[in-house]
């Protein structure tokens, strides 16, 4: 595998480790928090996934230079 590949992989699981983290550690917080993002309109909940996509495309390039 390149070393691109192997970096992406290693970038992929953490992104598994961090998501895992709130439901392993606070399982009762974790689901209040899930149902109040239920309750959220759609558009919310899209303008919060391209904001954070936005974030990480930002800081991938600020780290990148």
């Amino acid at each position: 595998m390149t070393e691109h590949l192997i970096l992406f992989l290693k970038a992929l699981a953490l992104v598994f480790v961090l998501e895992g983290l709130m439901p392993a550690t606070f399982p009762e917080k974790w689901r209040q928090l899930m149902q109040r993002v239920m309750d959220l309109p759609t558009r919310n909940v899209q303008m919060f996934g391209l904001s954070s996509m936005l974030f990480g495309l930002l800081a991938l390039t600020l780290l990148h230079w």
